[in-house]
């Protein structure tokens, strides 16, 4: 049922008396009013005596169910208005982008409670469409948004954009726009680090003044207000501003939306001095909460994060939370060494612990009965790596590089059979290294979901049980992955990771000047680790992966920049995936 009306003869009164009545449907944290604002810029007459607001932080929705959809904009106050007025905000969805079919529409209060951010439950819709929709306040209104509702029963082609790991100052949201720029999406998905929360002379800044990119506030993300500053700078990026516009997001955080490599009680980046855990907790979770296009109320209870989205009988979308929510405490290999040894045995007891969970009881026991479902496609959309990514230990545990290893394993196996074709440095190097060859593998980074084995093992097990044809959306790495899933030998699944908007990967990390040097480590990582198939460690970009009911196909696009203004995609470096159902 419609429940909008004519605005051209109401007066400042009968608004005010729609106020009071508060039919509009509205989502936690706005109250209801019942008013209008205007299809012009600037509105005249009674309207003008409310306080009006502008909409600098563009307009974005999210979290789509087959007949309803969050809207969200956030509205900057006037100068003119009195310290913390609510502001009235009408809303309108339509079939058309000219507003000529009218489907829902309100009017209800941004407040500064929320940080004048505005969201609203829009019901009433029809299955698999589209929908065009803005906001209006006295004084301003928003720009169009573009949004679009689950489909059900059978579907021919589910499609999306799957990206993560955006730093504002490490570089230009090019990769945003990019998927602006992408036809027939239905779905922007988001797999965390929407923000990062260092000072300004923190991780990956080191070119962000000469970009015009320094972070506000400029000290360590702690407080609501410090949360809420960081968001407001992001969402005043226009390629941010254009990817939430064309496009329902679906999201869930990682880490940097707290702080770094975070757990269920604490995070790596919370230091002593910085005040009570849990209050840093609270204020990020709830400016999340505001600013992003959720449906959930994740400031109240953390755990409805994890929700599920089904695309007819094709897709059955579950989001995880890796992250926050059950998390035990990650293992560190440095802890395991002690004058120089590693200490297998106590490495091998700790993570070989089977309580040690990533999800958490209920989170893992919810996850079991999605994959229960008929749809024909299951994929999680989740935060760290599943796939298996063991290393030779003495790569994992930085004795070696890759290219050492694969020299030393090279040169040990001359020294056996052809000793007298090595020179003297390379002899030498075989007997002083020549014992790392037998250290056996290692994980290289306890931090994913190889730090949990025992839990990842129960996963795949009941998606093998289940025959579910399982794919797995990952970020965090900032670099590009393609890994298959086992288990007991058997191939359960594909994962896909995805590069990062902003953030550097591994070729900083393991200071990869070349492309000839990229390539080598990338065709060395194949090599070395069984079930990897794929892997780019140089370049910033994002996934387009549509799912019909014959074969899942995905693209790695990436682009050659992020700290110039102008920039091109890297066709030669494109990747395409093809798993049949």
């Amino acid at each position: 049922m419609k429940n909008y009306f004519d605005c051209s003869s109401l007066s400042r009164r009968l608004i005010l008396a729609r106020f009071l009545k508060g039919t509009a449907i509205v989502a936690t944290g706005v109250s209801p009013l019942i008013g209008c604002g205007s299809n012009d810029k600037k509105t005249t007459g009674p309207l003008d005596e409310l306080p009006g607001g502008d909409f600098q932080h563009g307009v974005a929705s999210g979290d789509p169910s087959d007949q309803a959809v969050i809207l969200w904009t956030r509205v900057a106050p006037l100068a003119t208005n009195t310290q913390d007025d609510d502001i009235p905000v009408s809303w309108e969805i339509a079939a058309d982008e000219n507003f000529s079919a009218l489907v829902n529409a309100g009017t209800a209060m941004a407040s500064a409670q929320r940080d004048y951010t505005f969201k609203v439950d829009a019901q009433g819709l029809q299955p698999g469409t589209h929908y065009f929709y803005r906001f209006s306040t006295a004084s301003h209104q928003s720009i169009t948004g573009v949004t679009k509702t689950l489909p059900t029963g059978s579907v021919d082609k589910v499609s999306f954009a799957v990206v993560s790991c955006s730093n504002y100052p490490a570089g230009y949201f090019h990769v945003y726009r990019e998927i602006a720029n992408l036809p027939d999406l239905d779905a922007i998905i988001h797999l965390g680090d929407y923000i990062y929360e260092y000072a300004s002379d923190g991780y990956a800044s080191k070119k962000a003044e000469a970009m015009g990119r320094s972070v506000m506030p400029a000290h360590e993300l702690l407080t609501l207000a410090d949360y809420r500053q960081r968001y407001a700078q992001y969402r005043q990026d226009e390629d941010l501003q254009a990817a939430h516009r064309a496009a329902p997001f679906i999201a869930v955080w990682d880490d940097h939306e707290v702080a770094n490599d975070a757990w269920r009680e604490g995070a790596e980046n919370h230091n002593d001095g910085e005040g009570a855990y849990r209050d840093r907790l609270e204020a990020a979770l709830r400016a999340y909460a505001e600013w992003m296009p959720i449906r959930p109320p994740v400031d109240e209870d953390i755990a409805l994060l994890a929700r599920n989205f089904e695309f007819g009988q094709l897709v059955n979308l579950s989001m995880l939370d890796t992250r926050l929510v059950g998390r035990d405490k990650q293992l560190d290999l440095a802890a395991y060494f002690s004058s120089g040894e590693f200490d297998a045995a106590a490495y091998a007891a700790d993570i070989g612990d089977s309580s040690r969970t990533l999800l958490g009881v209920s989170q893992r026991e919810w996850l079991l009965n999605q994959f229960a479902s008929s749809a024909t496609w299951q994929v999680l959309g989740q935060q760290v790596l599943m796939g298996t990514m063991a290393l030779p230990a003495a790569v994992a545990t930085q004795q070696l590089t890759i290219a050492e290893f694969t020299e030393l394993a090279q040169l040990a196996q001359i020294a056996v059979s052809t000793p007298e074709q090595l020179t003297t440095d390379q002899r030498v190097f075989v007997e002083q290294k020549s014992h790392l060859l037998q250290l056996g593998i290692l994980p290289y980074n306890l931090d994913a979901w190889d730090g949990y084995p025992a839990e990842r093992a129960m996963l795949l097990a009941a998606a093998q049980e289940s025959n579910a044809r399982l794919v797995v959306l990952a970020g965090d790495t900032h670099n590009a992955w393609v890994n298959q899933l086992n288990h007991n030998g058997d191939v359960v699944g594909l994962e896909l990771a995805v590069p990062s908007v902003t953030s550097p990967g591994l070729e900083g990390y393991l200071q990869l000047a070349t492309e000839q040097q990229v390539a080598q480590t990338e065709m060395g990582l194949v090599q070395l680790i069984d079930t990897l198939q794929y892997t780019n460690l140089a370049n910033r970009g994002y996934l387009a992966v549509s799912f019909t009911p014959q074969a899942m196909e995905a693209t790695f696009y990436f682009i050659d920049a992020v700290d110039q203004l102008s920039y091109r995609v890297l066709e030669a470096r494109e990747h395409r995936v093809r798993l049949d159902s």
